[in-house]
């Protein structure tokens, strides 16, 4: 749990976690940065279609099979070698995180090749810790062949289609993580179809947890947040216009400013998953956490048609089983570590506060009323209505079943 990113990568971590602050949802990351020299892995990665995968969680030591290759001014696409596979994979994942060590154990499994024995290997670099920049550009890398998958958040699963903003920009609508994996499990397939058009192949789909709001001084009601000056990154008008039909105080920042806008009061509430606000210290100054489940942050897999074209029947087979057991394995982890980052930070000085079921009802009906400026504008009219729909059916007695 002592993982810790250089400032450039909390900036692209915090950029796609900032998208839940208000119910619009935030538009790609920061600015570009260098790219670092990436790592070699002789494995394969990423996960296939699990409606309950997920992307990152806290720390877990590194593979001893991990070997540093040169810097690249630039990236030419990657070549693809009969029988065997080679591919780029951009992740925001810390290299020290519990996400990257189950993708270096599927990577073994991958290693083995189709026949366990090294046929059809699929070989990869990996580049960790937002090295390829932020989502956004990521996004772009692998529409020009530099990158053949990755793993993305909203933020930049968005960027391939907007349909999975569904799943992660309605506040206050999921009542547990089961009902958000539940419609995740509806909507994916109408995902998956919209993802090929767009040229890419959706691998899986998942979530890291609640959303919660870190504060300098304790946040408890709807009025509370009205008070205080919440962050918001720069570059999205709707959503600060959005913020402010709320009532509510944004302020535009990069996200690198994040932790000079608290030092100096510029900002006093940052909205944030558990591991990212330890990772990035938060709690040093922002003291209060706010356990109210605001949003779910969704993220998921993808891989380039072109590249996934490429793949025998069995290398196919392969990635989609090997992937379910890694899904499973991350979102297991995750669970857990949620857990142990809060406890962490607990230890040291972070107060939580406890929203009582009159006090969530409270905040249900704060946000309610932006649900219509959602559908249709910021999430897709008919996704929107698909998760409301399955929403009613859980909520009836015995509407567990699927339709």
């Amino acid at each position: 749990m002592n993982a810790r990113l250089s400032s450039s990568s909390i900036a692209s971590l915090v950029a796609c976690v900032m998208a839940l602050a208000t119910p619009s949802f935030a538009r790609q990351a920061p600015g570009e940065r260098a790219l670092a020299a990436p790592t070699e892995l002789q494995l394969a990665t990423l996960d296939g279609p699990s409606a309950r995968s997920v992307a990152n969680a806290p720390s877990a030591p590194n593979a001893s099979n991990l070997t540093s290759a040169p810097a690249e001014p630039a990236l030419p696409p990657a070549p693809f070698v009969a029988g065997d596979m080679k591919l780029r994979l951009a992740t925001l994942a810390p290299k020290d995180s519990s996400v990257y060590r189950v993708l270096q154990e599927m990577g073994e499994a991958w290693k083995k090749g189709t026949d366990g024995k090294g046929a059809e290997t699929i070989k990869l670099t990996i580049h960790a810790d937002a090295a390829m920049g932020g989502e956004g550009d990521v996004v772009k890398k692998m529409r020009v062949g530099q990158l053949q998958s990755a793993l993305l958040t909203v933020a930049g699963l968005s960027d391939i289609d907007p349909s999975v903003t569904a799943l992660q920009n309605l506040p206050m609508m999921f009542r547990s993580l089961d009902e958000a994996a539940a419609v995740r499990e509806d909507l994916e397939p109408l995902i998956r179809e919209r993802f090929r058009k767009q040229g890419f192949e959706l691998l899986f789909l998942g979530d890291l947890g609640w959303v919660h709001f870190f504060s300098v001084k304790p946040i408890v009601h709807p009025d509370d947040l009205k008070k205080v000056k919440l962050f918001t990154w720069t570059g999205d008008v709707k959503q600060v216009d959005l913020m402010k039909s709320l009532g509510l105080n944004p302020v535009p920042l990069e996200p690198t400013d994040i932790l000079v806008g608290l030092q100096t009061g510029l900002v006093d509430a940052v909205p944030m998953v558990p591991f990212f606000a330890q990772i990035a210290q938060l709690h040093d100054k922002a003291k209060y956490m706010l356990d109210l489940d605001w949003a779910p942050l969704v993220g998921g897999g993808v891989m380039t048609k072109k590249a996934w074209d490429e793949l025998s029947d069995a290398q196919k087979k392969l990635v989609m089983e090997s992937a379910v057991k890694a899904g499973h394995d991350i979102i297991t982890r995750n669970r857990v570590e949620a857990k142990q980052s809060i406890e962490a930070m607990q230890k040291k000085g972070l107060v939580v506060t406890v929203s009582p079921p009159e006090v969530v009802d409270e905040w249900r009906r704060f946000v309610e009323p932006v649900y219509p400026k959602l559908r249709g504008e910021l999430v897709p009219a008919d996704l929107f209505d698909r998760a409301v729909a399955t929403l009613e059916r859980l909520r009836k007695p015995g509407g567990a079943s699927k339709q």
